[in-house]
């Protein structure tokens, strides 16, 4: 069976460690970037180049020849698939990969761009995605969260809940960062308001935790909003993007305590690479996080807008060190038995196997 998978690799670059572990069990996988098949970027606001079938798209489907295509975002690419005979399955990362009108959060707030040409942009990219979700043929959302929303827009589709998965060879503890301790950090970043505005909690936590540190690292547009407020505490410390997994690794193996302090999210990678890095850990209970970590065992959840249940968890945890060490044990063997790419390659399999695709 031939696998063409196309993905934004800057997004989504840990996607030829998924590759590698469906080939192995053999399927034969080709990895492409989706805009590779435009000469130069991607279409954006240029509609009519939307128009028709670019030469190197034609080129791989007849030199590759997929029996499936997989896909992690709808929009251009996805629009040439439907218009053929192969099957598509799209692999669903976040609400934003969905049709704006079947989510619950406000868009509109989301974006810093507010130019005429992109609201413009915007709307199309939304015809599109719900035309490529109704021709699709499998739909695999990484959590249960966004599987009630599609299965709600979507009841006649196929829908499945795929994880996405970790390396574990990648995550080992390895010294080279040095922080002030106690400490908690967070690694995550501010590309979507609904997400970033729970870090406005801090302040709160901050006044009543003096004595421990709080270590963000991470970046995005959001970051200029938030910063100056989380900078005028001595106790915060703003580490700015970190090189992937080098400098990531570090930083995990030197914290105490890792935090998700986040409005919205799916299947979080941060508390993956936390659970192999045997960190204890605090997030918020939205989305899908509850499905990346069982709460009072191999983490602790706090519901949205509660900066009291985080100083009473930071607490206990940098208190009670063997509760610290225990809660990251546990982290690591659920992580193993559940996440790791050979099983998530197992279980696609498996979902494809019932569905008599391959």
């Amino acid at each position: 069976m031939k696998l063409l998978i196309a993905v934004d690799r800057k997004r989504f670059f840990l996607i030829d460690q998924f590759a590698d572990e469906l080939r192995k069990k053999g399927i034969e996988c080709l990895v492409i970037d989706d805009l590779d098949i435009y000469d130069k970027d991607e279409p954006g606001n240029k509609y009519l180049k939307w128009i028709g079938t670019p030469k190197k798209f034609q080129k791989i489907m007849n030199d590759f020849k997929p029996d499936i295509i997989f896909t992690e975002r709808v929009s251009h690419f996805s629009s040439l698939v439907i218009k053929t005979d192969v099957p598509l399955i799209i692999f669903v990362r976040g609400e934003d990969g969905l049709p704006h009108d079947w989510s619950k959060i406000n868009w509109k707030e989301q974006t810093l761009e507010t130019s005429f040409s992109n609201k413009i942009n915007i709307f199309a990219k939304q015809k599109i995605a719900k035309k490529c979700y109704e021709k699709s043929t499998l739909i695999l959302p990484i959590c249960h969260y966004l599987e009630k929303i599609i299965r709600g827009n979507c009841p006649n589709k196929d829908v499945h809940v795929l994880y996405q998965g970790i390396n574990q060879k990648d995550w080992f503890s390895e010294k080279g960062m040095k922080l002030k301790h106690p400490c908690v950090g967070f690694l995550q970043g501010a590309e979507i308001w609904e997400k970033t505005k729970e870090m406005l909690l801090l302040p709160d936590i901050m006044k009543k935790m003096p004595e421990v540190n709080f270590y963000w690292a991470g970046d995005g547009p959001y970051q200029k909003k938030i910063l100056p407020i989380l900078e005028k505490f001595d106790n915060f410390h703003w580490l700015g993007n970190l090189d992937y997994p080098g400098e990531v690794r570090q930083f995990l193996s030197e914290i105490d305590v890792y935090g998700l302090l986040t409005g919205i999210d799916m299947s979080p990678h941060t508390l993956l690479e936390a659970g192999l890095m045997k960190k204890s850990v605090i997030a918020t209970n939205v989305g899908g996080v509850s499905e990346s970590c069982i709460d009072n065992k191999t983490c602790f959840l706090i519901e949205k807008n509660d900066p009291q249940g985080w100083i009473d968890k930071i607490s206990v945890l940098l208190k009670h060190k063997e509760k610290m060490k225990l809660m990251g044990n546990e982290g690591f063997e659920y992580v193993n038995k559940n996440f790791l790419w050979g099983k998530i390659a197992e279980d696609f399999i498996k979902i494809l196997e019932s569905k008599k695709m391959i």
